[in-house]
C-alpha cells in the first residue's frame, strides 16, 4: 500500500478551558482584584499565547475532538498522526463522495502504544476496499481532560508569553518566541519530517 497522507486535522469543538486560567494570569500580572477592565485583553492574550505555544511544540494543549480524513488505508507500519497527544479513536467511517458515511467495525483501527509523542494509527486485519471513498476519523486529542496533563514548563511558557505581550502591548513583536519561553518548550517540541 502507498502511504496515506491525511488532510489537515479539523477541530470539531473549540477549547472549553484554557490551560492557564484568567485568575492565574491576573495574579501573575499583579492586577488589582477590583479592576476587571483588562480581563478581556488578558483572556485574549492567554488564548493567543496558548495557540503560539501549540504551533511551536506541535502539541494540542486543550482537549477536543478532531476530524482527520485519509485517502488510503495506513501502510503496514501504520501512519503517524499529525495530532498529539491522541486519547482515543471516537469514530471511524468510510466517507463517500456524496457525503454518506458507513461506520467501520470497532477494533478495525487502533492506536499504537505511544499516544503522546508519536501517535500511530494501525489497521487490524483486512480492511474493506475504499472504492473511491475516504477514511474519516474522529479523534479525541489534547492535553488535559482524558489526556495527559499539560507539562508545567509549557504552562509557564504560556504565562510568560502572555505577560510579555501584556507589558509591551502596542510594541512591534519580535519574530519567534522570546528566549526564556523558547527554552521552556524546547524539550517538548515534536519533530516531524
Amino acid at each position: 500500500m502507498s502511504p496515506a497522507l491525511p488532510t489537515p486535522p479539523i477541530r470539531l469543538d473549540g477549547p472549553a478551558v484554557e490551560p492557564v486560567s484568567l485568575a492565574e494570569m491576573r495574579l501573575d500580572l499583579r492586577l488589582d482584584p477590583d479592576d476587571t477592565a483588562e480581563d478581556g485583553l488578558v483572556a485574549a492574550l492567554l488564548a493567543a499565547a496558548r495557540a503560539r505555544i501549540e504551533a511551536e511544540t506541535r502539541r494540542i494543549l486543550v482537549p477536543g475532538r478532531f476530524r482527520l480524513v485519509l485517502p488510503a488505508w495506513p501502510s503496514e507500519g501504520g501512519l503517524t498522526l499529525p495530532l498529539a497527544p491522541v486519547v482515543a479513536i471516537e469514530a471511524a467511517n468510510l466517507l463517500a463522495r456524496d457525503g454518506t458515511a458507513t461506520a467501520l467495525p470497532v477494533g478495525l483501527l487502533r492506536l499504537g502504544p505511544d499516544r503522546v509523542e508519536a501517535p500511530v494509527l494501525l489497521v487490524e486485519g483486512s480492511p474493506p476496499p475504499l472504492l473511491g471513498r475516504s477514511l474519516a476519523l474522529e479523534l479525541g486529542a489534547g492535553h488535559g481532560g482524558a489526556g495527559p496533563p499539560v507539562p508545567p514548563p509549557i504552562l509557564l511558557a504560556i504565562r510568560r508569553l502572555a505577560a510579555l505581550w501584556f507589558e509591551h502591548r502596542g510594541d512591534e513583536p519580535a519574530g519567534g518566541l522570546p528566549p526564556d519561553a523558547a527554552a521552556l518548550v524546547a524539550p517538548y517540541r515534536r519533530l516531524t519530517l
